[in-house]
């Protein structure tokens, strides 16, 4: 199996290493709010959650680690973006008794205040307002195939609207997860965002499709103390090659502090931050979880996540 894991996973990469950009298309693709990172735990890590994805945000970066969740956990996270550009998002993922594998349902919006109507000589707007934003609902599976490889899917419905204009469509992501068992030892792959074209007037934009790899590993593991590390590899449809590196510190069931950085990217380059379990039961325990992260002349994006385990 683990020769089989493997070369699935050089199967994978090779299709996209051999066809590598030779430059970026930035801002030739649609839908771009399918690749602002959702949940502060991943994001605080350098977003290297390929392989680490294992709660209810496994959705949005690897659905293959949804079968993690035991019995089941809603998540809901905020995301403020630059230029008062806000990112929402919700998760329920649960393990029905009568069904195998893991299911979950999700929805992320991108959403801006009301903006003034301008025109070339009302530049302070003529009294009228109009809307922006984009919306996606998604179903989510995942199931072990074997004791150690597990693969799933998250269908979206895309509603993106611009004014009086509006587009919808779908989108597929798909992954797989291997875990070693030496050191924790994970392998994680994953292509999002597999979709038609949107057409808002005549110029159809395609959808962002990236393909990751990823690994993760235990550095450290003691009674009380357990630190991970993180990685992957990303070859973006629209842009060119690039690497993502995090860590988890976690200190007994108390407290998490993470930090990460981004290798190759136009405009990230390093985030950090933390944790805090609150037990609120004998099966049930909530967590919240913080992140920021450097944008250079972005400056500094704020992600909050509370995720509910019951």
């Amino acid at each position: 199996m683990k020769r089989i894991a493997l070369l699935v996973l050089v199967a994978l990469a090779l299709p996209a290493a051999a066809n590598a950009q030779l430059f970026a298309k930035v801002g030739t693709f649609g839908a771009q709010f399918l690749q602002i990172g959702t949940s502060a735990r991943a994001t605080g890590m350098g977003s290297a959650f390929t392989a680490m994805a294992d709660d209810a945000s496994s959705v949005f970066w690897n659905p293959a680690g949804l079968v993690e969740v035991r019995g089941s956990e809603f998540m809901a996270a905020q995301v403020e973006w630059p230029a008062d550009i806000n990112l929402s998002s919700a998760v329920l993922a649960f393990n029905p008794r009568i069904l195998p594998g893991t299911f979950a349902l999700s929805v992320r919006s991108l959403w801006l205040d009301p903006m003034p109507v301008r025109t070339a000589y009302l530049p302070e707007g003529n009294g009228q307002t109009f809307d922006a934003g984009m919306v996606g609902f998604g179903f989510s599976y995942s199931r072990f195939w074997t004791d150690k490889f597990s693969a799933g899917f998250t269908m979206n419905y895309l509603h993106l609207g611009l004014a009086e204009e509006a587009v919808n469509t779908a989108s597929f992501d798909f992954g797989i997860l291997y875990r070693i068992g030496v050191r924790d030892l994970r392998l994680g792959m994953v292509i999002q965002n597999l979709g038609g074209k949107i057409t808002y007037d005549e110029l159809p934009a395609k959808m962002p499709t990236v393909f990751k790899v990823g690994a993760c590993f235990n550095l450290a593991k003691t009674t009380n103390h357990t630190l991970l590390a993180s990685g992957e590899f990303q070859h973006p449809s629209d842009n060119t090659e690039r690497a993502n590196v995090g860590v988890e510190y976690k200190l007994k069931e108390l407290l998490f502090l993470r930090g990460g950085y981004y290798i190759g990217y136009d405009t990230d380059e390093y985030s950090g931050g933390f944790g805090v379990i609150i037990n609120t039961g004998q099966d049930t325990r909530a967590v919240v979880d913080y992140s920021m992260t450097s944008m250079s002349a972005l400056d500094m994006v704020h992600r909050l996540s509370l995720s509910v385990s019951y």
